[in-house]
């Protein structure tokens, strides 16, 4: 995870370059928050599901909040289970939930050539910082025939569903994708596993002050 502290700066440098100068003198905070590597390692290694939260931090307009997701082998938008994948989604089923709502421009008939796996976050913008691995991602374009997930727990509302006219670039490490939300993105082939730090400059999705539970102490 060579130079992923350095490349933490970065992001979140891009994400609120004004933070300073909008924060009123009441909700300014007044300390600085330090994530090491040590504590990043050992969310990805024990945090389970893909998309793990680190810790949430108030800058006083917003919460902040930095995670490490963890993707691993995909082909065609398609994650590959790993061994005992579906023995273990099998054990947690039985949970219902409301229908999700159609979103996205809606068609009688999708056309031919999309790419599944689309999302975007009718809130939530997120920068991405790639530490390990890497593969194809798409983004831009737009979603049809969607279905929208009104509280997904990381990045609030979401619309899911066939992508079209995107962009396709293979990304590596070192390499930084800030999606503004909105904006349709998702991973089309990942070789082997591709790890990232995720920066959201989050409007009360997450609580402030929240904290990975491998962390506490």
């Amino acid at each position: 995870m060579t130079k992923t502290l350095l490349g933490a700066a970065v992001v979140a440098a891009v994400l609120s370059p004004a933070a300073a100068s909008t924060q009123s003198a009441k909700s300014k905070p007044t300390t600085a928050t330090y994530i090491t590597r040590e504590e990043v390692d050992t969310v990805n290694a024990k945090g389970p599901g893909t998309d793990r939260a680190i810790k949430v931090v108030d800058i006083g307009h917003e919460n902040f909040a930095l995670g490490i997701v963890h993707r691993g082998k995909t082909i065609n938008g398609v994650a590959v289970p790993a061994p005992g994948a579906a023995a273990n989604a099998a054990a947690a089923g039985g949970r219902s939930a409301a229908p999700p709502e159609p979103c996205g421009r809606q068609m009688p008939t999708a056309p031919t050539g999309g790419t599944p796996g689309g999302i975007t976050h009718d809130s939530q913008t997120e920068g991405y910082y790639i530490v390990s691995g890497g593969g194809t991602m798409f983004t831009d374009g737009y979603i049809v025939n969607g279905r929208h997930n009104l509280s997904p727990e990381l990045n609030g509302p979401t619309c899911g569903g066939m992508a079209y006219d995107v962009v396709k670039k293979v990304v590596k490490p070192g390499d930084i994708i800030i999606v503004p939300a909105g904006v349709v993105h998702g991973w089309l082939d990942i070789g082997d596993h591709v790890d990232y730090l995720s920066f959201r400059p989050s409007p009360g999705i997450l609580t402030a002050g929240w904290v990975h539970p491998v962390l506490r102490k």
